[in-house]
């Protein structure tokens, strides 16, 4: 098979999410840690060109780097291949020298891309000082029930809901059903992104599906992540569950229309255009 054309950029799941935090004027703090190559230096300086606060953002002097190419076909569909490295490093002890930070945020958003302890310990710490925690179970993994009970808002797209709960979600009723084996399980919430076909939010007395966002797709990667970032940025803001959603598929929507991962997302200002654009206030 022969490509037409590569780029190179920076990403991760937690990396986009915080950049498209960042790129909406939020104040975020990353925990990472990254491997003492090129690719663990650009991040380094990426995060701190994306006005991202670096003092937890940790080096592995003997693992690489995570890495993830991405593979993208003529129809906007992508497949990822995911390398971990110095991810897999960063330990529950990690986490705990970032404590007193934890507690003192608004929302703390956490992937699966390091180990499950290192996520629960942030958790905990978070569920002790009543920050809102919003896990996105990516990649999907068997997940303690812990972990679902320290969550308040899980967000996973329709591959990794399957994979969590053995469920189909061709339809949005199989989806609802999903997500209420997740609510069983302990999570307060749970918002399905589902590409193409918006959003769906259950939650314990109520479903409600968010239709798409039409646009001119280009590129699909990193939609999941911005959908993230913006939820966390407008949740910590105060807006009504209802509107932040609204918002976060709209601008996750808008992200799509340009090729790459963070630098597909949008700055504040162009997304609330977008969001005035449809209709959103």
């Amino acid at each position: 098979m022969v490509g037409h054309s590569f780029h190179l950029g920076y990403g991760g799941k937690g990396a986009n999410q915080a950049v498209m935090a960042a790129k909406l004027g939020a104040r975020v703090m990353m925990i990472t840690k990254l491997g003492r190559d090129v690719f663990g230096e650009g991040t380094l300086k990426n995060y701190r060109e994306q006005g991202i606060d670096t003092t937890f953002v940790l080096f592995d002097e003997s693992a690489a780097s995570g890495v993830a190419p991405i593979f993208v076909d003529d129809h906007a569909q992508n497949f990822i291949v995911i390398v971990p490295g110095a991810n897999h490093k960063l330990s529950p002890r990690d986490v705990q020298s970032a404590a007193q930070a934890i507690r003192e945020a608004d929302i703390l958003v956490c992937q699966l891309e390091v180990p499950i302890e290192t996520t629960l310990e942030a958790f905990r710490i978070a569920r002790s000082a009543n920050v809102r925690t919003i896990l996105n179970p990516a990649p999907a993994l068997p997940l303690p029930d812990e972990l679902l009970q320290l969550t308040d808002i899980c967000v996973p797209n329709e591959t990794e809901i399957e994979l969590l709960t053995e469920l189909s979600v061709q339809t949005l009723s199989q989806g609802e059903g999903a997500g209420r084996k997740l609510l069983a399980r302990g999570v307060r919430m749970a918002i399905l992104t589902l590409g193409e076909r918006g959003a769906l939010m259950i939650e314990p007395t109520r479903v409600e599906h968010l239709a798409p966002v039409k646009v001119n797709a280009v590129d699909p990667t990193g939609a999941g992540d911005a959908f993230i970032g913006c939820l966390a940025v407008f949740l910590g803001e105060g807006l009504a569950l209802h509107n932040a959603v609204q918002r976060a598929n709209a601008i996750a929507a808008l992200s799509v229309t340009k090729i790459g991962t963070q630098t597909s997302f949008p700055v504040r200002a162009e997304a609330d255009a977008f969001c005035a654009q449809c209709g959103l206030t």
